[in-house]
């Protein structure tokens, strides 16, 4: 039986956009927007405080989807804690396509293996990731919000995750424009057909492989490279809005994309173009968020 670590386990866990157009479900850029949590054993009961995106709904028992990660790891690790304290200051928002549920899950399976003696010992990161993604059921944004950075992820014929990290290029940076209503993953999932015609798929292939190439050195490319056939046209019904975004920025040659799930519309940008990120910014919809961000490089830390 593994015994518990003293004190305080603190973790910041970065917003995350998946998919990135044509690379559905495999895709993950880790943004720098940043969730902070900290959390400790105690002797009995559960108390969460909440501050920022959730504080008003979020449940505040056992259910709430940091504790129910956080007892993921705790079994995985062969412990049980009497009782926990936690604390949230969540800065990504909930339900906009975000990785806000994905910095949850991580956060969580990183607090409870700090809590414990050895944690990192007795469960690596690859052992982290694949608990994340079987909690969240896919891998996409757990991957980069565990490693930071643009990730290639997915999973293996023995139901096993993988995560490998992509090279990405200084001066890609990203503005998100954030509408003021949320769409559930489930229900933009919903709206995806069961098949798609072979041409899209092939289509789609390519674009997610030339994708890497431009990401990781070849920014000039990623008009080109996140053209997607297969899932943001299919959930236009869920968010009309965000879909006449990403065709109106992309018909003026800015490589957009409805972030992972959506509502929310990521821009890629050229961090060494101030003046034309000043523009993007200024062309946000009424009532929505414009948030000019970088890639987050450093995935989940200690604070």
């Amino acid at each position: 039986m593994n015994g518990f670590a003293p004190g305080v386990a603190r973790v910041s866990v970065p917003a995350t956009s998946a998919n990135l157009g044509p690379g559905f479900d495999a895709l993950g850029l880790a943004l720098g927007l940043r969730d902070r949590l900290e959390a400790e054993v105690t002797d009995d009961g559960v108390v969460i405080e909440v501050e920022g995106f959730g504080a008003e709904d979020v449940p505040r028992d056992e259910s709430h989807l940091v504790v129910r990660s956080m007892y993921a790891a705790f079994e995985a690790l062969e412990v049980k804690p009497a009782g926990l304290r936690l604390s949230c200051v969540n800065v990504i928002p909930h339900a906009r396509g975000m990785g806000s549920s994905s910095a949850a899950i991580v956060a969580g399976v990183w607090l409870a293996r700090e809590l414990v003696a050895g944690g990192r010992l007795l469960l690596d990161d690859a052992a982290l990731l694949d608990l994340a993604a079987r909690i969240e059921g896919h891998p996409d944004n757990v991957a980069p919000a565990l490693l930071g950075g643009f990730t290639i992820s997915g999973q293996d014929a023995d139901g096993s995750f993988y995560a490998v990290p992509g090279a990405v290029d200084p001066r890609v940076g990203a503005v998100v424009f954030i509408p003021p209503e949320p769409v559930s993953t489930a229900m933009a999932r919903g709206l995806l057909p069961a098949e798609v015609p072979h041409a899209d798929a092939a289509t789609n292939a390519g674009r997610a492989a030339l994708l890497v190439a431009a990401l990781g050195g070849r920014p000039q490319e990623l008009l080109r490279a996140t053209e997607d056939r297969l899932h943001q046209d299919y959930r236009r019904p869920a968010m009309p809005a965000s879909l006449e975004l990403v065709e109106t920025l992309r018909a003026d040659a800015v490589p957009a994309i409805v972030s992972g799930a959506g509502p929310t519309v990521l821009a890629f940008t050229d961090t060494s173009d101030r003046d034309r990120i000043a523009d993007l910014v200024d062309r946000c919809p009424e009532g929505w968020t414009a948030l000019d961000l970088a890639v987050d490089m450093r995935g989940a830390t200690a604070w």
